[in-house]
């Protein structure tokens, strides 16, 4: 858009200046020769009157009474009777003529060289050229400031629409002070807490679900292995079918928690752990040290997990920030290889989460520092979005568990969940 808006304001100028220079120069060149001529004629005139003066008082003609009224390199010529009288040099070849008649049946003419005329309209064309240089520069100016003004709210709306498509939910503060793009902003911010608010009713309700249906297969199990087990043979056979229809009915279930958990984490990719919390801890250390507090990292090489980025770096974000605001001291941020997992925490040095509130430290709405209540909910909703776990196992201490990329994940070969987390 930026190129667009440059090209457009550059060929609206080039146009602007092709259209008014050119009649502009060309009234420019002939605006300086006719202030010569009109200056010749006048001394022509001049000339003329103080002739025909001399003329009518029957003296004799004399030039050199009126050589002040002459240019210094004119040449003056008058007929009168058929005599002719000069004074002053060649013009040289092209000069420029202004004849004036006589009243004494006459004529005077005022020849100058046009060298000095074709100069100063070359001056003049050369200023106006000038002219049409600055406003061109002037014109691009602008139309970079005007497309930078324009073209980088876009850029960061359309930024925030794609994070809001792999998973950010947070909304963006930062408006632009146009009107059109701050009511996109705003739609999206909506957008994006709907969703939010989705996804968490969506985390709630396959938990609720799976855990009543599990709580009544296993009673009904419980109760058809006891019929099962009856002297009368009738019997203990229609229990063990439908014993075995029941354990059909909970491998389904497993099947399709499986498969939802699959489905919301099909944008997760092997991703580089390590430089992707390097990248997020960057950052976020100037705000720790503008407040006086230190973010130290422990993070090993090369750990390799199945994440979105865009979801962990607004976990993290979420976890950070939270640390910062609620927490004490030094904030260590560590990172590393657990039992078929990558496990990522966020501690710092502070009280850390009062007990009573630690079952609620996750639901949403709730809140113990006057805060929304949003950001630890929709951090575990991201990171559950990508089979992965968020937990706090102590008071100041948030853990997070990321699935291992293994070797098919890294070769290409697409990937498959085969169980829910736990």
């Amino acid at each position: 858009m930026r190129k667009r808006l440059l090209q457009a304001t550059l060929l609206a100028v080039a146009v602007t200046a092709f259209v008014l220079g050119i009649p502009l120069v060309i009234s420019a060149l002939k605006l300086v020769e006719d202030i010569t001529r009109g200056d010749l004629s006048g001394r022509a005139q001049q000339i003329a009157t103080r002739l025909d003066e001399q003329v009518a008082a029957g003296e004799p003609i004399e030039l050199s009474n009126v050589r002040l009224v002459v240019p210094d390199d004119a040449r003056l010529t008058v007929r009168i009777r058929d005599r002719t009288y000069t004074y002053g040099t060649d013009p040289g070849a092209s000069p420029l003529v202004e004849t004036v008649s006589m009243v004494q049946s006459g004529t005077v003419r005022l020849a100058v060289p046009s060298g000095p005329v074709r100069t100063q309209q070359l001056q003049v064309a050369g200023g106006i050229s000038l002219l049409a240089v600055l406003s061109a520069a002037t014109g691009g100016f602008v139309a970079i400031v005007t497309a930078r003004r324009l073209a980088d709210p876009l850029r960061h709306v359309a930024d925030r629409a794609t994070r809001l498509g792999a998973g950010d939910f947070r909304p963006d503060p930062k408006r632009h002070g146009v009107p059109e793009l701050d009511r996109v902003a705003d739609a999206l911010d909506a957008s994006g807490a709907a969703l939010s608010q989705l996804m968490q009713r969506e985390r709630e309700l396959v938990g609720d679900v799976s855990h009543q249906l599990r709580s009544r297969l296993t009673a009904l199990q419980l109760r058809l292995e006891a019929l099962a087990e009856t002297e009368d043979e009738e019997t203990s056979e229609e229990a063990g079918a439908a014993l075995e229809q029941a354990e059909r009915l909970s491998g389904v279930l497993d099947d399709l928690l499986a498969a939802a958990t699959a489905a919301r984490a099909r944008d997760a990719e092997p991703l580089d752990v390590s430089a992707e919390l390097s990248g997020v801890a960057e950052e976020w250390r100037e705000q720790f040290r503008t407040q006086g507090r230190t973010l130290r990292l422990r993070i090993e090489k090369g750990l390799l997990a199945r994440a979105t980025p865009a979801r962990l770096r607004e976990a993290m974000g979420v976890l950070l920030d939270n640390a910062l605001r609620h927490g004490e001291g030094t904030v260590s941020l560590t990172a590393k290889y657990g039992s078929g997992t990558v496990l990522v925490q966020v501690a710092d040095s502070g009280s850390g989460v009062p007990e009573e509130l630690v079952p609620h430290v996750f639901t949403r709405g709730f809140s113990g520092g006057g805060s929304t209540g949003v950001g630890l909910a929709l951090a575990r909703a991201l990171i559950e979005a990508d089979s992965g776990r968020l937990e706090l196992s102590r008071p100041a201490t948030f853990e997070i568990y990321l699935p291992v990329a293994r070797a098919d994940d890294v070769l290409g070969v697409p990937w498959q969940s085969d169980s829910t987390p736990r």
